[in-house]
């Protein structure tokens, strides 16, 4: 009843300040370098979503932002026939507020229709969007396209073009949802998009000397699970009876292996629930037979399968998504080699880098981070050493080590 007492003056205020927000997002880019182009944008979104991040420590769980419109209002078509709207571009020219990948001849304050991209902003309704601001679905898959082309640029680093894209992807993201287009294109831009961030949590894990890359790591894999549940509802709504979609396994098993750390939740809803909905095809698939296997693998501890069936069988998201988890259970080999070895026999670092299908010269700075000494026999060849009482998990998780066999990716 509050609200309806509001005179329209009141209500047309709100409106305005609502289109503003959407246009300044970020700060003003004039005159910065491409790295402080990517560490400004950093900032912004970090104060954009400081609020949810605190939400989801204490356990609450922010509605996504992409908030989709009631049943009875009109659908939304859109009828913007560029990348970025039209009264949007001309607003961040003004303000100066371009990417280094929209700037036309480098100048922060001039771009054109074939560079900028519409950025992402919170939309409470559609009530309060023009369909002129809003992209149709053939513009939507150009601008995919446009973003995805992006990732094969060298002139760049990765974590400068990551967060471009990684912005502009939510906006498409988010005209997607306001339209309320569910259909195979849509089912296939939403498993691009998953792609973008499940190779992105590989390739930002070779960007650790940036000091932004924790959040950057974090914002990353909520946009991932978020991604991944909007195109699981999408399968799920243009489900036919006995058969699923092409890529549906694959994508359904990246489930599974988020799973891997039983200390995590990490998209919600328990395996075991899961499970028992899944169709039959799906849960028979080798995508997912793998995962399963994988997910046993972890839990029993069982290093030396876990590690031989990812370097044989896993697809390239199915390894991107588990790396982190290959080098966990590197180190826990290492652990089980220090405490049930005979201390009078060390054990061969040779030997135990076959089983853990690294370079033995990886492994041997594995041990040291884990604060192992290595010693030589008189052969010069390395042994572990066991019964260290120094072992330690602690510095672990800044190491990245390579896995012998996953050359063919």
């Amino acid at each position: 009843m509050e609200r309806s007492r509001r005179n329209p003056r009141q209500r047309h205020s709100r409106s305005q300040k609502i289109a503003s927000n959407c246009t300044n997002n970020s700060a003003t880019e004039a005159g910065s370098s491409v790295q402080n182009d990517f560490s400004d944008s950093v900032n912004v979104r970090d104060w954009k979503t400081g609020r949810t991040r605190n939400h989801e420590r204490s356990g609450v769980v922010e509605k996504e932002e992409e908030q989709e419109e009631s049943t009875d209002l009109p659908r939304l078509i859109g009828t913007c026939p560029h990348m970025c709207p039209e009264g949007e571009r001309l607003q961040r020219e003004r303000l100066r507020d371009l990417a280094v990948f929209e700037r036309l001849h480098g100048n922060v304050g001039k771009t054109s229709p074939g560079l900028a991209v519409k950025k992402f902003c919170r939309t409470i309704s559609t009530k309060h969007v023009r369909p002129s601001d809003v992209r149709p679905l053939p513009v939507l898959e150009d601008t995919l396209n446009y973003l995805l082309d992006l990732l094969n640029s060298s002139v760049r680093p990765f974590e400068v073009i990551h967060d471009f894209v990684f912005d502009r992807m939510r906006s498409i993201r988010q005209d997607l949802s306001m339209q309320n287009i569910v259909n195979d294109k849509a089912i296939r831009m939403y498993e691009e998009m998953v792609k973008f961030h499940v190779i992105s949590h590989h390739q930002l894990r070779s960007c650790n000397s940036n000091p932004n890359m924790s959040s950057v790591h974090y914002l990353n894999m909520e946009q991932l699970k978020k991604t991944l549940t909007s195109l699981y509802n999408l399968y799920e709504v243009n489900q036919s009876s006995n058969s699923c979609h092409e890529n549906e396994p694959e994508f359904r098993s990246l489930y599974v292996l988020l799973h891997l750390d039983s200390n995590s939740q990490a998209m919600g809803e328990s395996l075991s629930l899961w499970f028992r909905l899944l169709p039959s095809p799906i849960i028979k698939s080798k995508e997912m037979c793998f995962a399963r296997s994988t997910l046993r693998y972890f839990r029993m501890g069982n290093y030396k399968l876990f590690i031989c069936i990812t370097a044989t069988e896993a697809s390239y998201l199915q390894y991107c998504v588990m790396e982190p988890f290959i080098d966990e259970i590197r180190a826990m080999a290492v652990s089980c080699i220090n405490n049930g070895g005979y201390k009078l026999y060390p054990y061969p670092l040779a030997h135990l880098a076959r089983l853990l299908r690294m370079k033995e010269s990886d492994l041997e700075s594995l041990c040291t981070s884990c604060g192992l000494e290595i010693c030589t026999d008189d052969e010069s060849n390395k042994l572990l050493p066991s019964k260290q009482t120094t072992f330690s998990r602690s510095n672990t998780s800044l190491q990245c080590y390579s896995l012998l066999g996953s050359e063919r990716f």
